[in-house]
C-alpha cells in the first residue's frame, strides 16, 4: 500500500472548474520540459499519478457499492428486528411501552397495500375497443428532417435545437504490465531525490 502521493497527483485530486488550474499547469510544464529526467521518466511520473488518482476512484466506487450493499442489508434487518418485537408486543398484548430516554415504543396498526397490473392477453381487440394512445413519432420525425422535403413538411409543426458538446483532449495512461507498490515506490524515491 502506497503511503505518500506523489506531489503531482495531490495536484490534480484538488484541480477544480471554479478554481485557477495556473499552478499546476505551470508545475506540469516544469516536468513535461525538464530535460535532467529522461523522457520515460517524466512519462512513468505523470502517468502514475494519474493511474493512482484512478486507483482512488475505482476504490472509492467499490466501497460506495459495499457501503449501499451494507446499507440495504442493515435496513432488511432493521425491518426483520421491528417485526418480530411487534409479534411479541401483539402476544402479551402490549400496544405501547413508555421508555425513560426515549419516548417510547409504539405498536402500530398492520396495513394492507394492493397494486394492480394489468397484462394485455390480445393487443388487437383491446385497440379495436378504443383503448390506444397515439403519439408522434420521434425518431420517424428525426429521419424526416435530414431529408428536405421531410423539413419542408415538418418546418410549421416541430421545432429543432441542437447542443453541442465539446470534450477536450485528454490523456490516456496505457500499462505495459500490472504495476507492483515497488515499483511505484521506487519511482518516488527517484522523484523525491531529483527534487
Amino acid at each position: 500500500m502506497k503511503l505518500v502521493n506523489y506531489q503531482l497527483q495531490t495536484q490534480i485530486e484538488y484541480l477544480s472548474r471554479e478554481k485557477s488550474t495556473q499552478f499546476f499547469t505551470e508545475y506540469l510544464h516544469s516536468i513535461v520540459e525538464d530535460t535532467s529526467k529522461t523522457y520515460y521518466q517524466r512519462a512513468d511520473y505523470v502517468g502514475l499519478s494519474l493511474l493512482e488518482l484512478k486507483l482512488k476512484i475505482d476504490t472509492l466506487s467499490k466501497d460506495i457499492s459495499e457501503l449501499q450493499q451494507l446499507k440495504k442489508q442493515l435496513g432488511v434487518s432493521m425491518d426483520i428486528a421491528k417485526e418480530i418485537t411487534a409479534s411479541i408486543f401483539n402476544e402479551n398484548g402490549i400496544d405501547r411501552i413508555d421508555g425513560n430516554i426515549i419516548s417510547s415504543l409504539t405498536l402500530t396498526k398492520p396495513s394492507t397495500k394492493t397494486k394492480t397490473t394489468v397484462n394485455v392477453l390480445n393487443s388487437d381487440e383491446v385497440m379495436k375497443l378504443g383503448y390506444i394512445k397515439f403519439e408522434p413519432d420521434l425518431e420517424a420525425i428525426t429521419e424526416a428532417i435530414q431529408t428536405k422535403d421531410g423539413l419542408n413538411e415538418l418546418d410549421e409543426f416541430v421545432s429543432i435545437s441542437s447542443d453541442t458538446v465539446i470534450t477536450p483532449s485528454k490523456i490516456k495512461v496505457n500499462t505495459k504490465q500490472s504495476l507492483s507498490n515497488t515499483q511505484s515506490d521506487e519511482l518516488l524515491s527517484i522523484v523525491k531525490q531529483a527534487a
